[in-house]
């Protein structure tokens, strides 16, 4: 037995090695057809390279081909199955067997204990499914050789050395045992990753509509409280005025929140053209000219004069992740201060370059800065920066801090140019 044992590995490394691509193909089973293609792939390879590489055993040619066909049929049911069959009988005339008919009609017996299996083989246990895959494989082999062998007056050879024979299917047992355990595992994992995603997916929803709650409500509040303000008897002109201020402002500002959940489900841009980045920088200068005399803020332009770089994608979407940008540049300097808008070439990419002399930020702020709910601002929702990012990226582009507490920070953002 131990000198067939080399042989009987190989045959076992070959049949194992195609299972690492089972996940993967786990993924199409939604698509009937394609799931039952590529299984019947994934079991026909190793199929036709054991029957390539057999093992004589006591006059017989002996292989482990009915462990791919016992586990692709069980595994990818009756169609499968009778590819596999074809596939046995068709690769074995390619090869130029003798007997071709006497095989095939040896072989096609043991189909009918594959279609009574699969009846029940999905609804069992583990236990019960390496069990059945066992006994599977045994008939298959048993049930072919015994008819074969009948067929064309052999019948001795199966019997010649009993203990030598019955030492190879607990063999083949164990290793159709440890390929079954290895499907249900695997499967078992792709299942387990399924929930914790849809879990995950399910917690960012809750803390979706959590946050959304919470930062709505926040400035409602305040709009319900002036209004009960508004029924006072005694309120003079000046207070109304102060009052009717103050609710347009917190309506604004609910505003803005819904109008930065709504950016995150908007979806990929749909107007895709060349961008003339001088261009969009004059505009964001312009836009933000009104907002930061208002909060004495300085706008410095410099922009690159030989060979303006192009870039391509969504004009408007880009124009929405500068102004974010800029604006929060300017919210970064509470007592004024300068905004300097530079265009530039680096590297052979355009460069667009964004920063101002405020406050600043630590190393763990910059690290957070972009992710969901996380603001510097007291009355921020973290969103709007979080949007830009993720329309710099869609654009293939990249967007490179720097930050400094009383210093100030730097925006670089970096676009393919286009061709």
């Amino acid at each position: 037995m131990i000198g067939y044992l080399k042989d009987f590995i190989l045959n076992i490394f070959v049949i194992f090695t195609p299972l690492l691509m089972y996940p993967y193909i786990f993924k199409t089973k939604s698509s009937t057809l394609l799931y039952r293609f590529l299984l019947y792939l994934l079991f026909a390879v190793p199929l036709i390279i054991t029957m390539s590489i057999p093992v004589n055993l006591n006059g017989l040619i002996y292989d482990f081909r009915s462990i791919p066909l016992a586990i692709g049929s069980l595994y990818g049911g009756w169609q499968v199955s009778l590819l596999l069959y074809l596939t046995i009988n068709v690769y074995r005339y390619i090869l130029g067997n003798s007997n071709d008919l006497q095989y095939l009609a040896a072989l096609l017996p043991s189909f009918v204990f594959v279609l009574f299996f699969l009846k029940f083989f999905s609804s069992m246990k583990l236990a019960q499914k390496i069990a059945t895959a066992f006994i599977l494989c045994t008939l298959v082999k048993l049930l072919t050789f015994s008819i074969y062998l009948t067929l064309t007056g052999q019948l001795e050879l199966l019997t010649s050395k009993p203990l030598l024979t019955v030492q190879t299917y607990l063999l083949q047992g164990v290793f159709i045992g440890l390929c079954v355990y290895l499907i249900e595992l695997l499967k078992n994992y792709f299942y387990m990753q399924e929930e914790v995603f849809k879990s995950e997916k399910m917690k960012i929803v809750g803390d979706m509509a959590a946050s959304v709650a919470h930062e709505i409500r926040n400035p409602l509040t305040t709009v319900r409280g002036f209004i009960h303000l508004f029924g006072s008897a005694d309120l003079d002109k000046e207070k109304k005025e102060y009052y009717k201020r103050i609710c347009f402002e917190e309506l604004d500002r609910a505003e803005l929140i819904i109008t930065d959940y709504l950016s995150l489900a908007k979806p990929d841009p749909e107007v895709v053209e060349k961008i003339n980045i001088n261009e969009e920088v004059q505009y964001l200068a312009n836009v933000l000219l009104t907002y930061a005399n208002y909060n004495n803020i300085q706008i410095n332009v410099n922009l690159i004069r030989q060979c303006t770089p192009y870039i391509v994608g969504d004009r408007y979407k880009f124009r929405q992740a500068l102004v974010n940008i800029g604006k929060n540049a300017i919210e970064a300097m509470q007592g004024g201060g300068v905004l300097d808008l530079r265009t530039d070439k680096l590297h052979g990419q355009a460069l667009i370059i964004i920063s101002d002399t405020g406050h600043g930020m630590t190393p763990e702020q910059l690290k957070r800065l972009g992710t969901p709910y996380y603001s510097t601002k007291e009355k921020g929702t973290g969103l709007g920066t979080m949007v830009s990012f993720s329309i710099i990226k869609k654009m293939n582009g990249k967007v490179d801090m720097k930050s400094e507490l009383g210093k100030g920070t730097e925006f670089k953002l970096l676009f393919p140019v286009a061709v």
